[in-house]
């Protein structure tokens, strides 16, 4: 895999290329410290999910294993689903999605939209469980699935390491000091920390995860419970904020009154762990990764 900074899969300028914003001082309180939010809505589909899920059609494809007339399959609580969909039939693809039966109506309607198969699992088993699904079909009809594994992929992380974060580095002319992401498949986490330590070793990688198990931030899991990705690094973690629902609406809420959009809550959660490291700082700039915004029944963003 090359390391360059132009990887074959960006000269397509499919995905990527979101903006990063400055946030003002009503979100820390503190002008000597600089917040920015990755806008990862601006991506085609709506997330940073996009990334991915471009990079492993791509490596199904270009490696020969996806076949004419297979499937392909992954697990998602929504925003991969909807990703692979997107890219599926742009790509004349045909595209199953394992999920939980409580996947929102928004999203199952939007999933239908692209003509994707639905799979729905237990939702007493939520992602784990549509995971296992997914893995048990594609064993079971090798012939009629490929199965992705977004959780395992080494394409998941590569197109954060290779686009996310040098983006990133670029955008905030090389000053950033402190990166937040959650920790979901952990992709964004690992691909973006593992090229920014190589900028810089001592930016500062903060891990976002739900305060407890039960919870509200679709797309972020709580790592003591659920399977830990084959793909995580924990030794990229430099330190692990764990953050409420509450909280991480109630940032969203400020977002919106502020910028005008409502973020999903997985992206309030980075934002609401972005502000508590920038309040205890006296100088630095801290970037969050926002993976989605709040959608309607047709996708709109």
């Amino acid at each position: 895999m090359q390391t360059s900074f132009e990887h074959p899969y960006l000269s397509q300028n499919e995905v990527g290329n979101t903006p990063l914003w400055k946030l003002d001082e009503q979100f820390t309180g503190n002008n000597l410290v600089d917040v920015w939010v990755k806008c990862e809505w601006f991506n085609p589909s709506g997330s940073v999910k996009d990334r991915p899920s471009y990079w492993m059609i791509r490596d199904a494809e270009d490696s020969g294993r996806l076949k004419r007339g297979t499937k392909l399959l992954d697990s998602t609580s929504g925003n991969t689903g909807i990703a692979l969909a997107h890219f599926g039939r742009k790509r004349g693809h045909q595209v199953a999605i394992c999920a939980p039966e409580n996947l929102s109506q928004e999203r199952v309607s939007i999933l239908r939209s692209y003509k994707a198969e639905i799979i729905f699992t237990s939702s007493l088993e939520g992602d784990d469980g549509a995971r296992m699904k997914a893995k048990e079909l594609a064993a079971q009809y090798p012939e009629n699935y490929l199965y992705l594994d977004q959780y395992s992929n080494p394409m998941n992380w590569l197109s954060h390491y290779h686009g996310t974060a040098i983006e990133i580095w670029k955008q905030s002319n090389r000053t950033i000091t402190h990166f937040v992401a959650g920790l979901g498949t952990s992709g964004t986490f690992t691909g973006c920390c593992r090229r920014l330590v190589e900028f810089n070793s001592r930016i500062s990688r903060i891990a976002v995860q739900p305060d407890i198990t039960l919870h509200g931030l679709e797309g972020i899991k709580d790592y003591d419970t659920a399977m830990v990705p084959p793909i995580f690094d924990p030794s990229l973690v430099d330190d692990l904020c764990r953050v409420s629902t509450e909280e991480a609406l109630e940032m969203c809420t400020l977002f919106e009154k502020a910028r005008g959009i409502g973020l999903g809550a997985s992206a309030g959660a980075a934002l609401a762990a972005a502000v508590r490291v920038a309040r205890q700082l006296s100088y630095g700039s801290v970037v969050a990764i926002l993976p989605d915004k709040r959608r309607d029944s047709t996708g709109v963003r």
